[in-house]
């Protein structure tokens, strides 16, 4: 495997690279860990006037100084037999830059803290973390853990679900892990029925046959992902929900609990020109521990063994 860590010295980075540590990474993978500076106004978040002072080239070798004492900590402690551990510091806008440099490794995972240095440090998902999801073409796990022995499988059968199984099947991190396929139904009234609640006597038997079918249809997808995960040696359990897909994966994920909740960027509804589907976003700015999202371009997790 081939991992890029995204590092920028703020607690979240730390968590990240606690994570990595603490992966039972297959012999061969390459991490490298890495961090990206940009001088100019764009370092401090405003216009430039209010640091016109400084001189800019004593600045850019604080930062980048700064920047090559994180990656070089970071790579000291990943450091183990078996793996090849780089560093790099990396110049331009945080968000492209990492893409950037996952593009050129090619890397097979993105790792991130949930939120760095900026200016909305508050927030529970950062804006570069965000970013990073928004225009990485490859996996990226945001950190909010040391472990991977639990983990929520988001699944609903869609084609982006689907990459994010096969990921769970075949990347050898998550050979010791235990996996909670998790299924959700949602139940509403169907929409060709004109009724906007399912009270009334005349709606009442077409919610409810809707309401079974999407029971059953749940149910069959659960029990066919977990043959899958079965056969491929992996300990599972099955949970079956209903409600706001969001709310039960993030609500599954506090009630287990997880270390790790493993979901595509779209599921089976909402808008497909959106970059990242509204229970993927949901699920990342709220869930109790690690993501890891996937995006339906990814490659074949069998080529990053």
């Amino acid at each position: 495997m081939r991992v890029l860590v995204a590092i920028d010295g703020s607690a979240p980075a730390a968590q990240a690279l606690d994570l990595v540590a603490h992966t039972a990474w297959p012999d061969g993978t390459t991490i490298r860990v890495a961090e990206a500076i940009e001088s100019g106004a764009g370092s401090f978040g405003g216009p430039w006037p209010s640091v016109a002072m400084i001189e800019t080239d004593t600045l850019d070798n604080d930062l980048r100084a700064e920047a090559e004492r994180n990656v070089l900590h970071g790579r000291t402690g990943l450091a183990r037999p078996g793996l090849t551990i780089e560093s790099a510091v990396l110049r331009g806008r945080a968000s492209s830059a990492i893409v950037g440099e996952a593009n050129a490794m090619p890397a097979d995972l993105i790792v991130v803290g949930s939120r760095g240095h900026g200016t909305i440090e508050s927030m529970l998902l950062g804006s570069v973390s965000i970013e990073v999801i928004d225009h990485s073409p490859i996996p990226v796990l945001v950190a909010r853990g040391h472990g991977i022995e639990r983990v929520v499988l988001a699944w609903d059968g869609s084609s982006c679900a689907a990459r994010a199984a096969d990921l769970v099947c075949h990347w050898p991190i998550f050979g010791r892990a235990e996996i909670h396929v998790l299924a959700v139904a949602e139940i509403t009234v169907p929409w060709w029925t004109g009724f906007p609640e399912p009270g009334s006597p005349e709606l009442m038997p077409m919610y409810l046959e809707a309401a079974n079918a999407s029971r059953r249809e749940r149910n069959e997808l659960a029990d066919e992902m977990t043959r899958r995960l079965e056969a491929a040696g992996l300990r599972v359990e099955e949970d079956h929900r209903e409600g706001d897909a969001a709310t039960q994966i993030i609500a599954a994920a506090r009630e287990w609990p997880a270390d790790m909740i493993v979901l595509g960027t779209h599921g089976r509804t909402g808008l497909a020109r959106l970059v990242i589907g509204a229970v993927a976003r949901n699920v990342l700015h709220h869930a109790p521990c690690s993501v890891l999202i996937v995006p339906e371009r990814a490659q074949d997790p069998a080529e990053a063994r």
